[in-house]
């Protein structure tokens, strides 16, 4: 099955890949790389999801906001695939950023959000190595963000 019949199927409408607001690109490939710059946690009508994780989410919350982090990934892999996601031919690695008070322990099970995302769409092609870790900020104060390392065909 598809990616994009896949994500129609769990009824996952994937955002616009927007242009970064520094100075960076949102994308790079090198060789058969596809490397994504960190995304940040934004919801369904684009607004920042905002905040420090375990003070103003809970750990579920969080989770959740690393997923609509996976899904600005997969916008940006298919913006530079062409809109082809077909050429994704595996992810590499995710490595997640959570905003997290001092005493909070659980930037795994977040970051899981953005982990499980990724396999359920891409299947055992989204199997991949990962880092989660925990931030005292991030950009523009949101709870999460997300980069991505992809092979490409």
């Amino acid at each position: 099955m598809s990616v994009d019949k896949k994500l129609n199927e769990m009824g996952l409408i994937l955002p616009k890949a927007t242009d970064p607001v520094g100075s960076y690109v949102a994308t790079k490939i090198s060789g058969n790389l596809l490397y994504i710059s960190g995304q940040i946690s934004i919801d369904a009508d684009g607004q920042l999801i905002k905040g420090k994780v375990g003070k103003d989410f809970n750990t579920e919350q969080a989770y959740k906001a690393a997923q609509r982090c996976a899904l600005n990934i997969i916008a940006q892999a298919k913006k530079a695939c062409s809109d082809d996601l077909s050429r994704i031919k595996s992810c590499v690695k995710l490595t997640g950023f959570v905003n997290s008070t001092d005493d909070f322990i659980e930037q795994p099970k977040v970051v899981n959000g953005a982990s499980d995302l990724i396999k359920d769409v891409f299947g055992d092609n989204g199997a991949h190595t990962r880092a989660a870790v925990s931030t005292n900020s991030l950009p523009l104060g949101v709870a999460v963000e997300v980069e991505a390392i992809f092979e490409i065909k």
